[in-house]
């Protein structure tokens, strides 16, 4: 690294494209950014897919401008010349004594080899880049790693390996668990990752070369210097959508491409999005739960994906739990309040300290599903029978009277079934709603889609065998090792997890669930935003719609939902009182 040519610029010391070979040959390239006076810095690393040289406002124009619109702050004290999707600001970081390393993932940027994204490969390889950075002469040897969703994914995996020099991991809003959360929701493929790939990763791919972006830093192209023919990008990716195909279970593919949380030591600061339905919300609160650290703190926010991380309230948060752990300094984090939740209102957030998830004090309350009246009841209704409905309709909807006083719903949900399909299988997709007393609903600016609702769930129903040790009755857990067919018109019982949420409910409001066999969409037509290439119908890119994964002459079937005695279906929601 002493051969390194470092360049003043901004500010900074800087150098590009510096060189960390891993265990096979393969060279990794790295961006290096340096305070001006010389010394040992804590690092903060990041390893990803999206070609460290293609700007933020180049590569996702319109998260750009929604972020600085809605949040100018983030242009201040910054020429912008250096931001990067999903990344720190070097010009807001490398001022405070911090050391950042950008590294270009396996086969993406001007890195070479063969992409597959959160594979145990590109696991080994940030393990590699994590000590890489520990020995440098410009290192305190404290390593950190900090980033948004991808980014968030990674540090997980890797700190579940223990790198000598990882010292703390920000999991800023990243998925925990590839099947459950990535892959499949409730054993439905997902759309996101066959959307996400083409539109974010092939076009970072080495070997773009002149069909590739140019740096506005240093004038490169940003996928290297070799333009490869489109059939040889090809062989050189993961055909991610097959994978998905091909392991439809859970098992040893999908579970090594998942941290085992309960193997991270070190401090973690794990910052989860209440509009994240889809990706970004259960994973942060499992890693919050499961990881052994002794120090850790869980964070729950709303908006944009790309937005607080940004901001300078996430900037500041950041910098008190790096600060702690990377250089030793007293800012507060050890008697920072262990859950901060800005807690969701309909139209503004209040930021509350808690101790603990789920809160301790949460008084868990059954909803039952009135099927005469279509109400949300706490009285378990009398009926015995069953009702129907089509898969491809807007299902059944349960609506509670007006309330009395506000309501706070805060954790995770769970709904209990009794079901019956016309085929030998069915996709039960749940909906927590809410609706102003006019009928019109609330939804909310969520990380992928600006109409979200409150929260989500979903299962197959051939997917329903439980995990007797780790389901709770708040947060069932399927194994999703096996398919368990139905018989046509018999009823099996399901236990439906809803990912956890947070909203107080006005006086006046009612709030909702919805049982469907097919994908919310919020009211109003789809919206086009510019630089998102999917139609946003209000769950953004996570649509379950794979004709393979979802066969007509399956899924575009009669549903039965069944009452009887003592098993009356239900929603059990964390129901927290107000002051």
């Amino acid at each position: 690294m002493s051969q390194v040519q470092f360049q003043v610029r901004d500010g900074m010391r800087m150098a590009f494209d510096v060189a960390i070979p891993m265990d096979d040959g393969v060279v990794m390239r790295a961006d290096v950014y340096l305070p001006l006076e010389a010394g040992r810095y804590p690092v903060v690393l990041t390893y990803g897919p999206y070609a460290k040289g293609l700007s933020f406002q180049e590569g996702n124009p319109g998260a750009w401008n929604h972020l600085i619109q809605h949040n100018p702050e983030v242009l201040e004290g910054s020429s912008n010349l250096y931001q990067s999707w999903e990344l720190v600001d070097p010009e807001k970081w490398v001022p405070d004594g911090y050391a950042l390393v950008r590294v270009d993932s396996r086969g993406t940027g001007r890195s070479p080899g063969f992409v597959d994204p959160w594979s145990p490969r590109e696991t080994q390889d940030l393990y590699a880049c994590v000590e890489w950075c520990g020995v440098q002469p410009w290192s305190n040897e404290k390593v950190g790693l900090n980033g948004i969703s991808y980014y968030a994914m990674n540090a997980w995996q890797v700190a579940s390996l223990k790198p000598k020099h990882l010292s703390a991991i920000c999991a800023w809003e990243g998925a925990s668990d590839y099947y459950r959360e990535a892959t499949f929701h409730g054993g439905i493929m997902s759309g996101f990752l066959s959307n996400w790939f083409p539109r974010a990763v092939h076009r970072a791919q080495h070997g773009c070369g002149e069909r590739g972006s140019r740096s506005q830093v240093t004038g490169e192209l940003v996928c290297g210097p070799e333009t490869l023919p489109e059939e040889v990008l090809a062989q050189n990716r993961i055909d991610i959508e097959r994978w998905m195909l091909e392991h439809a279970l859970d098992g040893p593919a999908h579970k090594a491409r998942s941290p085992r949380l309960d193997l991270i030591e070190v401090p973690v600061l794990s910052a989860a999005n209440w509009g994240g339905q889809g990706l970004h919300t259960r994973g942060n609160f499992e890693g919050f739960l499961a990881v052994s650290s002794k120090e850790k703190w869980l964070e729950a926010h709303g908006g944009a994906h790309w937005e607080s991380f940004y901001t300078n309230y996430g900037i500041a948060l950041q910098k008190k739990f790096f600060g702690h752990f990377l250089k030793g300094e007293d800012t507060g984090m050890s008697s920072h309040p262990k859950v901060t939740l800005q807690v969701r209102h309909v139209d503004h957030y209040e930021e509350r300290a808690e101790q603990e998830w789920p809160l301790a004090r949460t008084q868990w309350t059954r909803f039952y599903f009135d099927p005469v009246s279509g109400s949300l009841t706490q009285n378990a209704p009398q009926f015995t029978g069953s009702i129907a409905y089509e898969a491809q309709s807007d299902g059944l909807m349960f609506l509670s009277a007006p309330l009395q006083a506000p309501m706070e719903i805060t954790g995770p949900s769970a709904v209990k079934l009794k079901l019956s399909s016309s085929t030998s299988d069915a996709d039960v997709f749940v909906v927590l709603r809410v609706f102003r007393p006019d009928g019109r609903e609330v939804t909310f600016h969520g990380s992928n889609d600006p109409r979200t609702p409150i929260g989500m769930g979903w299962l197959r129903a051939s997917h329903r065998k439980l995990d007797a040790q780790k389901s709770l009755p708040y947060r069932p857990y399927h194994t999703h090792d096996e398919v368990q067919a139905l018989t046509p018109q018999v009823p099996v019982d399901l236990d439906v997890e809803v990912w956890p949420t947070c909203i107080v409910i006005p006086k006046g409001f009612r709030f909702g669930v919805s049982i469907r066999g097919r994908d919310y969409e919020s009211m109003g037509e789809p919206l086009t935003v510019p630089g998102f290439k999917y139609t946003l119908t209000g769950v953004g890119p996570f649509v379950h719609d794979h004709p393979v994964n979802r066969p007509s002459d399956v899924f575009h079937n009669t549903v039965h939902l069944h009452f009887k005695d003592e098993e009356q279906p239900y929603i059990l929601l964390p129901i927290i009182a107000q002051n």
